[in-house]
């Protein structure tokens, strides 16, 4: 069964505006499959996985582009890193939009050779699992609070309970997981990782210790919807604090980890400023955590923070899915007042807050510490010669479990989580 994707239309016009149009991504979310099925008849796909023809590109790359000549979709590019100086020249001596599709799962790698020598000639998307859309077979832009359009939405899709929930967030979001119901998926995550491992960690010099970068990631994924904190990660594993920040920075160079960074505005004061990390597959973040299922899950001490992660990763993908730079933050203070999420666009700033419950009381508490940004009256002088800090404060949202859209107050809502 093929689930269609909600990034088709990113990636058609990326194709019909540059030469070299560049999908990344972790492995086996479907980057080859959807452009697989999207392309033209006449467009050759060739494959870097194979060994003969790696070492044919590898080799003599100016006669592996004669004979794989444009249009051309070539899959894993990032073993061949001798093609791109050869793509540069074709595209600039044809100048013809979308002559080259190339797809890569070792982003750390390829991105070099793509600042390099593609610049202004690359367009580049990333790409992630399923989104909670596509598994229902619905496209929505991606996600605001904006209440006539959840409004919408609700017409759209069926409600979930929170049991649905934990069972996708139990599966997590690989397409394999949901073309065939039959897969293990304790099997299939276990051969993930050791596919992970093996073909796009154990030769970078970041990674000495594959063992020990196993044990790391399990690591981080128990501390998913947390701050980050080198030192803590680096005592856990047995590593120097610079050498948990590298592995970190491959992570989510692999698109398996996402940092949401702090809200920063200098009006506000006493921001924490470490970044906060997500798991962009909870499926692979369960299965890393020992969890056996989804009711253990939802009952067990981690239940509130991966619903969190889940939030997050869905809301992240709505972005990345329009082909946009994810406009999200998050707040935290030394007084250790906190907002989950801060959606922050076109001068509006959106404080979302995330429960596991279905009315949680008091949850928009905490949005008052963002008053000061929008220069309330007597804090003129705040904003004296730095009008570009003053912005406004849109529709909050508690997301969370409620049967319904609920207006919260006069200024904020609660939003059911399967509505994102």
């Amino acid at each position: 069964m093929y689930y269609e994707r909600t990034i088709e239309p990113a990636i058609k016009k990326i194709s019909e505006t540059f030469p070299v149009l560049i999908v990344t991504g972790p492995r086996q979310v479907g980057k080859t499959t959807l452009l697989t099925k999207i392309a033209e008849k006449e467009r050759k796909i060739v494959s870097l996985d194979n060994p003969t023809i790696r070492a044919f590109a590898k080799t003599e790359p100016e006669l592996f582009l004669q004979r794989y000549a444009p249009p051309v979709l070539i899959d894993e590019i990032q073993y061949a890193p001798e093609l791109f100086d050869y793509i540069k020249i074709y595209a600039d001596r044809e100048k013809r939009c979308g002559d080259f599709w190339l797809t890569g799962s070792q982003t750390f790698r390829m991105m070099k050779q793509v600042t390099e020598s593609l610049a202004g000639r690359a367009g580049v998307l990333q790409m992630t699992g399923l989104s909670n859309d596509e598994i229902r077979g619905v496209h929505f832009s991606p996600f605001r609070v904006d209440i006539p359009e959840l409004m919408q939405r609700m017409s759209q899709v069926a409600p979930m309970g929170l049991h649905d929930v934990f069972e996708r967030i139990f599966r997590g979001s690989m397409p394999r997981l949901y073309e065939n119901p039959d897969v293990d998926q304790a099997q299939y995550y276990e051969s993930y990782l050791e596919t992970y491992i093996s073909r796009d960690i154990k030769d970078l010099s970041q990674v000495a210790d594959s063992t020990a970068f196993l044990t790391f990631m399990s690591v981080v994924a128990a501390r998913t919807a947390t701050n980050v904190n080198y030192e803590a990660l680096a005592t856990e594993v047995g590593i120097s604090a610079p050498t948990a920040k590298q592995w970190l920075s491959v992570l989510v160079s692999s698109g398996i980890v996402a940092l949401i960074q702090p809200y920063s505005n200098n009006v506000l004061k006493r921001v924490i400023k470490a970044p906060r990390m997500y798991f962009l597959d909870t499926g692979l973040c369960a299965h890393l955590t020992r969890w056996s299922s989804a009711e253990t899950l939802e009952a067990g001490a981690m239940g509130g923070e991966f619903f969190e992660t889940w939030v997050v990763s869905e809301i992240y993908k709505s972005y990345l899915n329009a082909g946009r730079k994810p406009p999200l933050y998050f707040y935290r203070d030394s007084n250790k007042k906190e907002i989950d999420l801060i959606i922050c666009q076109d001068g509006i700033v959106t404080p979302v807050e995330i429960k596991k419950s279905s009315a949680p009381k008091n949850a928009v508490k905490n949005f008052s510490v963002l008053r000061p940004i929008e220069g309330a009256a007597g804090d003129e002088d705040v904003f004296s010669g730095a009008a570009s800090l003053k912005v406004k404060i849109g529709t909050g949202a508690v997301i969370c479990m409620p049967p319904d859209l609920i207006p919260v107050d006069q200024k904020n809502w609660y939003v059911p989580a399967w509505l994102i």
